[in-house]
C-alpha cells in the first residue's frame, strides 16, 4: 500500500506521521500538499494533526475546501482508508465525511498529555489487532477536542458500532467521552488522540502500532 499524508498550512504532526508509515511500519508514504488534485496514484489517506490555515474562524473550516479534499471525499466515497488525527478529525468532520463537530475543550484549556483509552469497537478495519475493552495508552495535544452530536446522531453511531475509542476519562467534555468515530461504511476514521505519536516505548507506548497495523491488513486486502 502507498499512502498520502496531506500537508495543511500549519500541519505540524505529518512528520510523525510519515515516520510511523516509512520507519516504523515499513509501508510508502509521502507527502502531498493541500493544493493537489490527483491522488490516483496512493492507497489511501491521512490527515495530520496541527493547525491549518481558518482555524481561526473554526477548526477544519477552510482547509475542507482546500483543493485535495475533493480527492479525499473520493477515496472515501470508493471505500478507501480516510484517517484523520486531532486538526485531521476536525476535518472531516467539516467536510462532511463524519457526523458531528469539535468544540472547544470544556475547561477551555489547550490539553496536552498521555491518556488511557477504551477500544470500544475492535471489529473496525482500523482496530481488529486490538481486543474490544482493551485499554491502551496515547498522547492527545488539542484545545477543541470535544467532540458533539445531537442525539439522534449519537443513537445511529452507537447502533452502527461506529464508536471506535473512549476516553477513560473525559478530559475534554466529550459527548459520552467518545475520542474516536468511523463513518457508517467504515473506511473513513476520525479520533483525537494520536497514534502516530505512540510507536516506540522510548516515546511512552507502542500503542499507536496496532492501529496502523489493522488499517495496512485489512485494507491492503482491499487494494491488493
Amino acid at each position: 500500500m502507498k499512502f498520502a499524508v496531506v500537508v495543511f498550512p500549519g500541519s505540524n504532526c505529518d512528520k510523525d506521521l510519515l515516520w510511523a508509515m516509512k520507519d516504523i511500519m515499513q509501508v510508502e508514504a509521502e507527502f502531498v500538499d493541500h493544493t493537489a488534485t490527483d491522488l490516483s496514484e496512493f492507497d489511501g489517506v491521512l490527515l495530520p494533526g496541527g493547525f491549518s490555515y481558518g482555524d481561526y474562524l473554526r477548526c477544519g473550516a477552510i482547509a475542507r475546501f482546500s483543493n485535495v479534499m475533493k480527492e479525499v471525499t473520493r477515496f472515501a466515497e470508493e471505500g478507501k482508508p480516510v484517517f484523520g488525527t486531532c486538526n485531521g478529525f476536525q476535518i472531516l468532520t467539516e467536510a462532511g465525511l463524519l457526523p458531528g463537530t469539535l468544540l472547544r475543550n470544556e475547561s477551555l484549556n489547550f490539553i496536552c498529555k498521555t491518556v488511557p483509552l477504551k477500544v470500544v469497537n475492535a471489529q473496525t478495519n482500523f482496530t481488529s489487532e486490538y481486543e474490544t475493552d482493551q485499554i491502551i495508552h496515547l498522547p492527545i495535544a488539542h484545545g477543541e477536542g470535544n467532540y458533539y452530536c445531537d442525539e439522534a446522531t449519537l443513537a445511529q453511531l452507537k447502533a452502527n458500532g461506529q464508536i471506535v475509542f473512549e476516553y477513560q476519562e473525559n478530559v475534554n467534555g466529550s459527548v459520552e467521552k467518545i475520542a474516536g468515530i468511523t463513518n457508517e461504511q467504515g473506511n473513513v476514521l476520525g479520533m483525537m488522540p494520536h497514534p502516530e505519536r505512540a510507536m516506540e516505548s522510548l516515546l511512552g507506548s507502542e500503542d499507536g502500532r496496532l492501529f496502523f497495523a489493522s488499517m495496512i491488513k485489512n485494507f491492503g486486502k482491499v487494494t491488493n
